[in-house]
């Protein structure tokens, strides 16, 4: 099934991919910067998670989880070191 989830600020959309992309690369994956959403292929195969292009409904939970938790904690933790920089800049 397609991921339907949009970002309440469409604008928003070349930032996020971008910093995606960033954060990732931080992370030593090897990113396009152009589809940064392909890293979750890259991830899962690190994991031994068969993820795969198209339907992935024989995977559980607990397998898509460890691949999504990996790219997004490795975001949230970039966003909350961000702010407390700028925050320390006050």
């Amino acid at each position: 099934m397609a991921r339907r989830r949009k970002l309440i600020v469409p604008e928003a959309e070349q930032g996020v991919r971008a910093f995606k992309a960033e954060v990732m690369r931080k992370e030593g994956y090897d990113v396009d910067p152009a589809n940064p959403d392909d890293v979750k292929y890259e991830v899962a195969e690190e994991l031994g998670i068969p993820l795969q292009r198209g339907g992935n409904g024989k995977l559980t939970t607990e397998e898509a989880g460890q691949v999504g938790g990996q790219i997004g904690g490795a975001m949230v933790r970039e966003m909350i070191r961000l702010a407390q920089e700028k925050m320390s800049q006050r």
